[in-house]
């Protein structure tokens, strides 16, 4: 099976593939050159995954500061006569 490309994959995938990839670096039974390839592997996805938290992080601010300006403060004792 081909391997997907970090910034095509979703978030949640991403991160499942570096946990695995963790564990096994971990275990310590792959050859060096298994475990440079799946640190390699294991750099992509991290930088993938730092991108779209980066962009959820932005698209957050966005929407808090959009909210933000929609905000009217509310005062009990006085009515909005128009």
């Amino acid at each position: 099976m081909a391997t997907k490309k970090p910034e095509n994959m979703d978030f949640e995938s991403a991160l499942t593939e570096l946990e695995s990839l963790v564990n096994q670096l971990e275990e310590g039974e792959l050859s060096l050159e298994q475990a440079l390839k799946s640190f390699e592997r294991g750099i992509q996805l991290v930088r993938a995954g730092q991108q779209r938290l980066s962009q959820a992080e932005q698209q957050v601010q966005i929407l808090l500061q959009q909210e933000e300006e929609q905000l009217v403060a509310f005062n009990p004792g006085q009515e909005d006569i128009r």
